[in-house]
């Protein structure tokens, strides 16, 4: 907005003077102010805010440093994988990015409806192969399309660091992703409509002895339903809660592992220390309560369940046939 500045009379009679003397033209005195203006590209509209760009950054830097430590254990090598860019543009103009032959990983993202593409650039999939194979990891120099053996080893790479994918969006939702299929081919992957906005997060990785981008593409669509969940608010809070359950289920653990006394009471009697000192194999001992009756059986040094004593194989046994406290059973467990 233009904002109505009054002149002095000094400055007055300096612009009348200038003007008479013909150093400035009529134009140069008329008050003009430039506006700023934003382009705005509708064939391209922002669907994240910069809020929303911001989790996701998060979320793909994560990503990075768990695939650096997932390759680097599978491959034995150096790996280096850093997050470029993320980027919102249409799905034709990330197809015509790609290079032919390349490396695209088609996959579920499960539970949500529809499908994302890692991308691989063909260098350092060669890399990988040649790791596994036992080479250095150097690409060919001329890169020719991936036989059925290398796509099957690139396949089962792929699926296993797929986990690092899931645990990086762990505070947003439990994804349980899938890989559908293996192309080499761009231009015969659609996934979405060519003119669907899908949000692109690049990385530059280095393996062994190539270099290459690594591409997530997600259509804008499969993200929806979860772009409110996109926030600094709900991250944080939700890693905080993560946090708390982790804690939470490791105590669980360890309290599982803990070992209790469990003793069946098959039943009592009263003898003297002469007969305890007297008693010899095959004895037997005439108790309160018959044979057949069901025992008590103690935890610790609590009743709990009442049971069956029977014998499985050639020991001993005891079948629960209720519990004598169940309230106070369902809250310990």
């Amino acid at each position: 907005m233009s904002s109505d500045r009054v002149l002095s009379q000094n400055e007055i009679d300096d612009l009348l003077q200038e003007f008479n003397s013909g150093d400035v033209e009529a134009e140069e005195l008329k008050d003009t102010e430039e506006k700023s203006v934003k382009a705005y590209d509708f064939k391209h509209p922002d669907k994240l805010s910069k809020d929303q760009l911001r989790t996701l950054r998060i979320i793909y830097e994560n990503f990075a440093r768990l695939l650096n430590t997932s390759l680097s254990t599978q491959l034995r090598t150096m790996i280096h994988v850093e997050l470029n860019s993320i980027e919102q543009l249409s799905y034709d103009e990330f197809i015509r990015s790609l290079p032919q032959p390349t490396i695209m990983s088609i996959c579920d993202f499960n539970p949500l409806a529809g499908e994302f593409i890692l991308e691989i650039n063909p260098r350092l999939g060669y890399a990988i192969v040649e790791r596994l194979f036992g080479g250095q990891g150097t690409p060919p120099n001329n890169i020719r399309d991936f036989t059925d053996i290398e796509e099957m080893v690139l396949k089962k790479v792929l699926k296993q660091n797929l986990s690092a994918f899931v645990e990086a969006w762990e505070n947003v939702i439990d994804l349980k992703p899938r890989i559908k299929n293996l192309e080499s081919n761009p231009q015969f992957t659609q996934i979405v409509p060519g003119n669907d906005m899908v949000i692109l997060a690049t990385f530059d990785a280095k393996i062994a002895e190539a270099e290459g981008l690594i591409n997530v593409c997600i259509p804008y669509i499969v993200l929806e339903p979860i772009v409110s969940k996109l926030n600094a608010q709900y991250w944080f809070s939700t890693s905080r809660d993560s946090a708390s359950s982790e804690e939470l289920n490791k105590l669980k653990d360890r309290l599982s592992k803990a070992k209790l006394p469990v003793i069946a009471n098959l039943g009592t009697t009263n003898i003297t220390v002469a007969d305890l000192l007297d008693l010899q194999p095959g004895d037997v001992i005439r108790m309160d309560q018959k044979a057949t009756k069901e025992a008590v059986v103690k935890v610790g040094n609590k009743e709990k369940f009442i049971g069956k004593p029977g014998v499985v194989g050639s020991k001993l046994a005891i079948e629960i046939s209720s519990v004598l406290d169940k309230e106070e059973a369902v809250e310990d467990e």
